[in-house]
């Protein structure tokens, strides 16, 4: 086991966390609220829409948490395996669910089948938010078995190819970072070639992207707006979240990235006890499991 690597993918989940739990408190706020009410918002505090407890997530977490168990369960991403995880997550209330997530796991109740059929409305966030226990699960797999499993967890409740190919580039991203890639070669490898195929992703050119909504295209100009435009974990964050909108979602992107790529030492202490301490522990307990399991190369995936 390579100790970086593992420390990496801590970062990672901690960072989804963070990002999560800082940028509930500001979402569906424009960047002009925020400022009103506190400046500039780099506190984990709570409150926000859903009245959260301070250092308390949202779905964003708590779904990747789901997803994450049911890969560890089975040894493998296996798609009947993670409807049933997600299903059970909504069983249990979650304190937010999106609308696509909602309508995906209700037809799985329905059908028993867990890949949705392909839908014009799918194109939101709720795949890509979630998906980095598939990044830890496959780190050590091939290009192909990488989309596989990405999509194997994506079409659950999301079927769309601008979800698609978001939720593949996050992925392998982080996996890049895991393993020591610099910002400079993961734009060049991983973020360009997503923009040449799909040209709505491009984020540079324009104006700084502000109250982004649940569009995953949105979502993705302003985290690597953010991302690539700052230099530590806790500017790329705050600069994330403080873009209001859709800022529990983005800032849990932002925070995955921002981990794997700066490593565990490059979080605040604050935030890192700010959270909630059951999801903390949640958190790191499964990022190691899930690289190991990466580590040893028998992960298998179910199809797309």
């Amino acid at each position: 086991m390579n100790e970086a690597v593992e420390e990496r993918a801590v970062a990672a989940y901690l960072g989804l966390a963070i990002g999560d739990a800082l940028g509930a408190t500001v979402e569906f706020m424009t960047p002009r609220e925020i400022r009103a009410e506190y400046g500039v918002h780099d506190t984990i505090r709570g409150g926000g829409w859903l009245k959260l407890k301070s250092g308390e997530v949202t779905d964003d977490t708590t779904m990747a948490l789901a997803l994450g168990q049911s890969i560890l369960e089975q040894g493998r991403v296996e798609a009947l395996a993670v409807a049933r995880a997600f299903d059970g997550w909504m069983r249990a209330k979650p304190v937010d669910i999106g609308n696509t997530v909602r309508r995906g796991i209700l037809r799985f109740r329905q059908t028993g089948e867990a890949c949705t059929p392909p839908n014009e409305h799918d194109a939101g966030n709720g795949a890509c938010m979630r998906t980095l226990p598939v990044a830890l699960a496959t780190v050590h797999s091939d290009r192909n078995a990488v989309r596989a499993a990405a999509l194997a967890q994506a079409h659950v409740t999301h079927n769309h190819p601008l979800s698609d190919a978001a939720t593949v580039c996050v992925i392998e991203m982080v996996q890049a970072f895991l393993v020591g890639r610099s910002r400079a070669e993961v734009m060049h490898e991983q973020v360009y070639p997503l923009i040449e195929q799909y040209p709505p992703f491009r984020f540079r050119g324009g104006k700084p992207r502000e109250n982004p909504s649940g569009y995953v295209v949105d979502t993705l100009q302003t985290v690597f707006q953010c991302f690539f435009d700052t230099d530590s974990f806790a500017d790329c964050v705050v600069e994330t979240v403080n873009r209001g909108g859709d800022a529990d979602t983005t800032g849990a992107i932002a925070g995955m990235l921002a981990g794997a790529c700066f490593g565990l030492e490059a979080i605040p202490a604050p935030w890192v006890r700010a959270l909630n301490p059951a999801v903390r522990e949640a958190c790191e307990r499964q990022a190691r499991a899930l690289i190991r399991l990466g580590d040893r190369s028998v992960t298998k995936h179910g199809p797309p």
